[in-house]
């Protein structure tokens, strides 16, 4: 089958969408289909090769963050051209609410359409205004694809319908073995408890609000004095200095920043830490780090937010803390530091529980979906050519 995918959110600046795309083309491939994936993009930037870029994107406040999309003529005519060279069986695009190349490419295709909804919001304003833009897009769709039912409530409330409800995938294999980044003992210590030490760890975006790092930095504040020992690991993006600023100059020798990493380094990062951190305070529908970081089997410690509660069992395969609650989150999380049988407990939970995002599983049944599309398609033609 062959396949074109389209990415609405630009492959410069690492996301959930970008990573969900890019491991469902891989697992597509391994699994024989023909994929291309457009998405925004630098011309200079490294894309995989089985990507191409639609040009360069632009910023826009979107879900409570800033989104950094692509519309405009050039990307729209990057986006047909690829289309009708392309000569794909189904298009499959992500985020079709989204201003960017999923509108695009919509307009632009005659053929089978597959959409998969992300995003989790109760009001957009740029959804409101665009929404009549818009429906002549969503119109076009044969099948719909929800990662979880905090999306699908979404798609339902703001534009109608309904949509299958196929979580987003990781490739547990990926994660499940690594060593530690040089410096961090991480887990392999047979889950000792380090006396006033530890490490917790942190991953995403930092310069957005909504992730929570700031919740973080104000336990470790309680933490950090209470554990001379305890370190704090960062990754993602964000500015260091802005970030160190806001922590007590006495701590901030172990504050360490990896910055962006890459896909190894992200993965040996989840084995460096005694808990992993996810103090989200809202507007996630599914929560692909939690994922990742249970495929590592690192002790997971998140917002009790609807998506986080739901990928960790409601607490069985992580803990959970009032969002926003950064006293909570202190004592939750010396809690776990000083207990090795609880960490291992849900670290065995949470790579149990993680099986039934692998792609493996995942990918199998986005291709059912295909299939169904297209053979209802091949059943409008013959019917079509009967009469």
């Amino acid at each position: 089958m062959r396949i074109g995918i389209v990415c609405p959110y630009t492959w410069n600046v690492p996301g959930g969408v970008q990573q969900h795309i890019s491991d469902l083309a891989e697992a597509l491939i391994t699994s024989g289909h023909e994929v291309s994936v457009i998405t925004p993009a630098d011309e200079d930037a490294l894309l995989p090769h089985f990507a191409v870029s639609a040009g360069r994107a632009v910023p826009v406040p979107y879900n409570g963050s800033v989104a950094r999309l692509s519309f405009g003529f050039l990307s729209a005519s990057r986006v047909r051209r690829w289309i009708r060279e392309g000569g794909f069986d189904v298009l499959h695009v992500h985020e079709p609410a989204a201003p960017s190349l999923g509108v695009l490419a919509c307009w632009a295709a005659d053929g089978p359409i597959v959409a998969t909804f992300h995003a989790s919001y109760e009001k957009s304003r740029v959804v409101a205004v665009t929404v009549p833009i818009l429906q002549t897009a969503l119109e076009k769709i044969n099948a719909r694809i929800a990662v979880s039912e905090a999306a699908r409530k979404t798609l339902v409330e703001q534009f109608g319908g309904d949509a299958v409800l196929i979580p987003n995938g990781v490739a547990t294999e990926r994660y499940a073995m690594a060593e530690p980044l040089p410096g961090w003992p991480g887990r392999g210590d047979g889950g000792q408890a380090r006396p006033g030490g530890g490490t917790l760890g942190f991953l995403g975006r930092m310069d957005e609000p909504r992730k929570g790092l700031q919740v973080l930095l104000r336990a470790f504040e309680t933490l950090g004095r209470e554990r001379p020992g305890l370190r704090l690991l960062l990754a993602g993006p964000g500015d260091a200095d802005e970030i160190l600023a806001k922590v007590s100059p006495e701590l901030r020798d172990r504050v360490v920043f990896l910055g962006l990493v890459s896909d190894q380094d992200k993965v040996r990062a989840y084995h460096s830490v005694d808990v992993f951190v996810a103090p989200n305070l809202g507007g996630e529908s599914f929560g692909i780090v939690l994922a990742e970081a249970m495929a590592a089997g690192a002790p997971i410690l998140a917002s009790d937010i609807e998506a986080f509660r739901r990928v960790l069992q409601d607490g069985r395969a992580g803990e959970l803390f009032p969002v926003g609650d950064a006293g909570a989150l202190a004592r939750a999380a010396a809690d776990l530091l000083d207990d090795p049988a609880r960490r291992k407990q849900l670290s065995a939970e949470a790579r149990a529980a993680v099986r039934a995002y692998d792609w493996s599983t995942v990918a199998r049944d986005v291709v059912r979906v295909y299939e169904t599309v297209l053979a209802e398609r091949i059943g409008v033609v013959e019917s079509s050519l009967g009469a």
